[in-house]
């Protein structure tokens, strides 16, 4: 008995002794360098292969997930990032010199829908919309590199690797595809149809995108963490302000002119959308029996706007301070 449990001891020991050095760091792993039966050849303590994060045992595993409600409602966030700057900066230089403003909507619409379907065939697994990914932990899995281990305060070793596969490269490829896209089909569309602008304004939509899409590659790189956890509320606090804005900029009249000018009704409806879409992500619909109710608020800002606005009306305020003086 002594001499088995000595035996055990000593193979618990040489256990120990075979996985020392530790891997040291949050996201430094070993690679699986082969596989026999059950047994495993590890490589070296460092970085993870693309596709690949360290589970518990700090083994380097393949991603073999596939984006949750929220990961795809985050896509879908980014994604609508450059359309909507699209619309925005088209509706701003075209104004009312020229009827091309919907066309050029629809070349946008176009270039990023086919962006994020070439994004997403071109992604793991090749050829299919689907994507396979890693789950998202906590914050810390979008900066790896700054969790890089130094263990004798002088080598660093360096563990970066994308731990949210592909969440934040994903991103960068629809961005690159939008602007060769862009490129491709918009300056030959506005050179036919933007008759009614000048010739150094029918291009300025194009040159405000070329500024627009550095910076958001640049918001990416540096907060796609804080925008993964914050997106939802982001969504919801620019619907609400952007509707106010545009409602306060036109006639206080905005739903009697609706039917009239039905490019208000497409604005509100729009930003409607915006805020369910804040709503749905927020939620989750994780109970629909609890969160499907929630939509019945998305026009609540809007009807508050215009129940409250005769009694803020600046002309009226200032008639009125002006009878009471």
């Amino acid at each position: 008995a002594f001499g088995a449990s000595s035996g055990n001891a000593a193979r618990a020991l040489s256990a120990a002794v075979d996985i020392q050095p530790a891997c040291l760091g949050l996201y430094c792993g070993r690679t699986v360098l082969s596989v026999n039966g059950s047994v495993e050849t590890y490589g070296d303590c460092g970085v993870c292969p693309r596709g690949q994060r360290t589970d518990d045992n700090k083994i380097c595993r393949e991603c073999v997930g596939s984006p949750d409600r929220y990961d795809w409602l985050y896509l879908g966030f980014m994604a609508m990032l450059p359309l909507v700057l699209h619309w925005f900066f088209i509706e701003w230089y075209s104004g009312k010199k020229s009827s091309s403003a919907l066309l050029q909507h629809l070349t946008a619409l176009l270039e990023c829908s086919a962006a994020a379907v070439l994004t997403l065939l071109l992604s793991d697994p090749v050829g299919s919309l689907h994507i396979r990914s890693c789950r998202v932990k906590k914050l810390s899995d979008w900066y790896t590199m700054l969790y890089n281990p130094s263990p004798d305060y002088i080598t660093t070793v360096h563990c970066t690797h994308e731990a949210v596969y592909p969440l934040y490269t994903i991103v960068f490829i629809y961005y690159a595809f939008c602007l060769v896209l862009m490129m491709l089909l918009r300056p030959l569309l506005v050179k036919k149809i933007a008759c009614g602008l000048g010739r150094s304004d029918r291009f300025k939509s194009i040159y405000a995108a070329l500024y627009f899409f550095p910076i958001l590659t640049v918001l990416q790189a540096v907060g796609g963490g804080l925008l993964y956890y914050a997106f939802p509320y982001i969504i919801l606090v620019l619907s609400l302000v952007t509707l106010a804005v545009y409602m306060s900029a036109s006639e206080v009249e905005f739903f009697k002119d609706l039917l009239v000018r039905k490019k208000r009704l497409v604005v509100l409806f729009s930003h409607w959308l915006l805020h369910a879409y804040g709503i749905i992500s927020i939620s989750k619909l994780d109970k629909l029996e609890q969160d499907l109710p929630l939509l019945a608020l998305v026009p609540a800002p809007a009807l508050f706007y215009v129940l409250t606005a005769k009694y803020t009306e600046p002309s009226r305020i200032l008639s009125e301070a002006g009878n009471g003086h």
